[in-house]
């Protein structure tokens, strides 16, 4: 039901309705939050961390061993793009400490959604989401350098800003990854919360989503620079940043969840 203006006794747009005129600042307070819950009962979101540590390094060595590396900057982008469904668990943790229930790995692990199997479904098109992007990628490297083997990690950076192909390559698929980005964050940072705490289709989930993300704005655009800034961080470790870093962006995505739906 829609929210009625007093003054004039009719539902408020729904724009209107979504506005939550939070400052930019307020992105972190649920940082701060976050890291509170992190720290109550931390070995079970430390654990899963590291597994996520883990299940990356893993992914990376098998991208060498194929010899699929000129995926791999892609790749590392969609990590973001599939990163919310990833950290279903820790909101799960969230969501418990909130309610004042005892928090288990078991259950961070065994998640059971109040939306069932739309939460998965949403997870299969952020995968989906994350093999365009990469396959879009590979595109345009072929269309700025046709059928030019991948010169290797080592000289790629090279490449990339020393010839003007490079740099046009480096303008085109900054853009596309951007427009990637952003879909994909409007879509997903309250779509999973959602579907954990609600009994809502995937649609709805991701369609309120885009809503709140957009009619909130200013606050959001501080939520993604602080998570893009959080990554590239763990990246600078070599992931290893990620064993504290990803529970600490899952636990307050449940709060900034809680704070603008």
């Amino acid at each position: 039901m829609g929210t009625i203006d007093e003054s004039h006794g009719s539902p408020l747009p729904l724009a209107a309705q979504r506005q939550r005129h939070l400052p930019a600042s307020a992105a972190l307070s649920w940082l701060g939050v976050g890291w509170r819950d992190l720290w109550l009962s931390p070995l079970p979101s430390l654990i899963y961390g590291f597994v996520v540590f883990l299940v990356s390094l893993a992914i990376v060595w098998g991208l060498f061993r194929l010899e699929l590396d000129y995926i791999l900057f892609p790749a590392l982008a969609g990590f973001m793009v599939v990163g919310p469904l990833l950290a279903i668990g820790l909101y799960q943790k969230s969501r418990d400490i909130e309610q004042g229930r005892s928090v288990s790995l078991a259950r961070m692990i065994f998640v059971k959604a109040a939306s069932g199997g739309q939460v998965w479904f949403t997870g299969a098109i952020l995968c989906l989401l994350m093999l365009v992007w990469m396959r879009a990628a590979v595109i345009i490297y072929a269309l700025f350098f046709g059928l030019r083997p991948f010169p290797g990690l080592h000289d790629v950076a090279t490449m990339l800003v020393t010839t003007p192909t490079g740099w046009a390559m480096l303008l085109v698929g900054t853009a596309a990854g951007g427009l990637f980005a952003a879909f994909s964050f409007a879509i997903s940072s309250f779509a999973v919360p959602m579907l954990l705490d609600e009994r809502v289709d995937a649609f709805t989930a991701m369609g309120t989503s885009i809503s709140l993300v957009w009619n909130n704005l200013p606050v959001m655009l501080a939520w993604g620079a602080i998570v893009l800034a959080l990554f590239l961080l763990s990246l600078a470790t070599g992931m290893l940043g990620l064993i504290v870093v990803f529970p600490l962006l899952g636990h307050a995505t449940w709060h900034s969840y809680r704070a603008i739906r």
